[in-house]
């Protein structure tokens, strides 16, 4: 990937589409070398569909199926077909809350990119800023990592810390993890289309 085009984005998302304003913000500011073309959502009512609708930018409801946490077969190939028709680049998790499964990985090899409100490893799964406040650490953080067939083990791409502070309550550490993400996700994404990232298996340099 380089940056002497705009990439075509598509989003996935199942809630309120912060992280997709960031991004969108981001291409439309210059600091990002691409466009979100697309935005699909599980949740016909996810506050991502909406915000992108305001955008002018094309945001459909797909039926996920009959699974609560991935899509199930038929639902799966409407989605790959979906992106695909779209000609998107790179497909950006925003808030997605499902597991991927085999055939969208291999639809978009290395090509799928997530945000998790962790220093992953640690705390991957749901709700990382309450399993980090539970365990008692520090500081906790942001990851941006490409997708693979584990839960948040793809290779990293960028991370950031965010302290915890004594009254933390998890509302307030997650909003801060919140801003901290709406600024890395841009960053990072414009890091792996600039082309100025090598992977080499779980882990990435820059080059």
């Amino acid at each position: 990937m380089n940056s002497e085009r705009r990439f075509r984005l598509g989003l996935l998302g199942s809630g309120k589409g912060s992280n997709f304003a960031a991004i969108a913000e981001a291409c439309a500011a210059g600091r990002l070398p691409a466009e979100v073309v697309l935005v699909l959502s599980d949740v016909p009512d996810a506050g991502i569909l909406e915000r992108a609708r305001e955008r002018g930018i094309r945001a459909l409801h797909l039926p996920p199926g009959h699974f609560r946490t991935r899509l199930d077969e038929a639902a799966e190939a409407a989605w790959i077909a979906t992106l695909q028709a779209a000609q998107v680049d790179l497909v950006v998790l925003a808030g997605f809350m499902r597991i991927l499964k085999p055939p969208l990985l291999r639809a978009f090899p290395l090509k799928i990119v997530n945000i998790h409100p962790s220093l992953l490893p640690s705390f991957p799964g749901l709700e990382a800023w309450k399993q980090a406040l539970e365990y008692g650490v520090k500081v906790t953080g942001v990851t941006v990592h490409l997708v693979d067939h584990g839960i948040d083990t793809g290779p990293i791409i960028a991370q950031a810390p965010v302290p915890i502070e004594d009254d933390d309550t998890p509302e307030r550490l997650h909003a801060r993890i919140q801003r901290v993400e709406h600024d890395l996700y841009p960053a990072a994404l414009a890091l792996l289309l600039a082309g100025n990232l090598k992977i080499e298996g779980r882990r990435t340099r820059r080059t």
